[in-house]
């Protein structure tokens, strides 16, 4: 029983395969026989005679062919559509049209006409009829892919495929639409095909180092990027994938050279422009040169002053730029954020003596505590320094006040590059706690010299 019905299946599909060649050997002959009456009669004198057939009658459907095949081969595609529109038209009082070869030619001449909802229609007639048409499985899945159809185009491109395994173009076509619609692992092998036959096509190459970083393979397609970096195409945008890579590693070195080659590239449109000079300007903070970034920033300011959060950095950065101390308090590493610390309480306590006895790093803040000593009092203080920007609240200065208790300090300090909470200052009244907000502390920071 499961014999036969495998025996049966063999032989269907062995009559598909057959019944797909003989149309093709078809379409072959029918081409091959317009191609020859053209050489022997000449085109001159084959439209003088369908002109004269069609004064007569003007739906004599052997003329209006003879000239379609003309127009066709020339690829006049506004005659080409004219002619096969008519046979379409009057195709239901004239059975002797050939309805899938007229919708196909209308859809191919009205998807190079850029009539794409035309070519659609037409194409979807002519599937109708001739479901395993090459050519018409080819631009129906262009004029789907054009229209923002491409699960249905791939569709389309996937029976090209069964049609001809081999036909490379079916590959880009299948490999760039599985692309768009991001199946990046499912495009993969198609991209690979087209370039081996064609290295050098740089858009699949593209292409496919994208769909790499999709996949996980971000070694190969780093690989990719940093080739086509010279590229005046597909450079700019490759060197911006490649910058970002770089970044996520914390490579700002080499990010920065992926910026500034694109920089160098002068197609490099203004989109993406605007976003390399704004990553190159992070790039530079990250790495703390803050008077570079903000020439980027100002760049993008005066091309599009709205870009982004521009105006903020702008305003952050170039209080930061003048004050080295500011820059050291934000964004310096731990040891250099320490040091600074302590010199603040020096600063803080003018003509003091200070004997620092414990210094504890957490995640977000710094607490140095410490013994004071004047000519008029002795104390031993805490002081916590916070790095962030934004508001603290009363939660933070109330385990700061179970930490003074638990230290047996006299008294606390907390310092912030942002602000406390209304309930913040509240809690303090009548506790031995200072705050300190930006205002004060970028003037203390003024005063320090860390080179004394």
């Amino acid at each position: 029983m499961i014999i036969s019905i495998l025996i049966a299946v063999i032989v269907a599909l062995l009559l598909v395969s057959f019944g797909v060649a003989i149309k093709g050997m078809k379409h072959k002959d029918d081409a091959k026989d317009v191609s020859q009456k053209i050489q022997k009669k000449g085109k001159s004198a084959i439209l003088k005679e369908a002109e004269k057939k069609l004064a007569h009658d003007p739906h004599n459907v052997s003329a209006l062919e003879m000239i379609g095949d003309i127009y066709y081969s020339e690829k006049n595609w506004e005659k080409v559509w004219s002619v096969y529109k008519t046979l379409y038209d009057i195709s239901s009082a004239h059975p002797e049209v050939d309805i899938a070869k007229s919708t196909l030619r209308m859809g191919i001449a009205a998807f190079n006409l850029d009539k794409n909802d035309d070519a659609v229609s037409s194409l979807m007639l002519c599937i109708k009829k001739d479901p395993n048409n090459f050519d018409c499985n080819l631009y129906l899945g262009q004029a789907l892919v054009k229209g923002n159809a491409l699960d249905k185009a791939i569709y389309c491109f996937k029976k090209c495929k069964v049609i001809q395994p081999e036909n490379n173009e079916v590959n880009q076509l299948l490999g760039s639409t599985l692309f768009k619609f991001q199946k990046y692992r499912d495009c993969l092998p198609f991209l690979k095909r087209v370039l081996d036959e064609n290295p050098g096509d740089k858009e699949i190459l593209f292409e496919m180092a994208v769909a790499m970083t999709e996949c996980g393979m971000g070694d190969k397609a780093l690989k990719v990027f940093m080739h086509l970096r010279p590229d005046p195409e597909f450079g700019p945008q490759a060197c911006l994938e490649a910058g970002k890579m770089h970044e996520r590693v914390k490579d700002y070195q080499n990010a920065v050279k992926d910026y500034e080659i694109a920089l160098k590239i002068q197609t490099i449109p203004e989109q993406i422009m605007l976003q390399i000079k704004y990553r190159l300007a992070n790039t530079c903070i990250a790495m703390n040169d803050i008077s570079k970034a903000l020439i980027y920033l100002r760049q993008i300011q005066a091309a599009k002053g709205t870009y982004k959060d521009v105006d903020t950095l702008i305003s952050r950065y170039s209080e930061l730029n003048q004050n080295k101390n500011l820059q050291t308090y934000l964004m310096s590493g731990t040891s250099d954020f320490v040091a600074l610390c302590r010199k603040f309480i020096s600063t803080y306590y003018k003509d003091a003596f200070v004997k620092v006895e414990d210094v504890q790093v957490a995640s977000e803040s710094v607490e140095i505590i410490c013994d004071i000593e004047t000519s008029k009092w002795e104390a031993k203080q805490i002081f916590r320094f916070y790095r962030t920007q934004n508001v603290i609240g009363d939660i933070n200065i109330r385990e700061f006040h179970g930490k003074l208790r638990d230290t047996k300090c006299d008294t606390g300090v907390c310092i912030t590059m942002g602000s406390f909470s209304e309930s913040a200052h509240k809690f303090i009244d009548g506790r031995p706690i200072d705050l300190i907000e930006k205002e004060e502390l970028v003037k203390i920071l003024k005063r320090i010299n860390m080179f004394n």
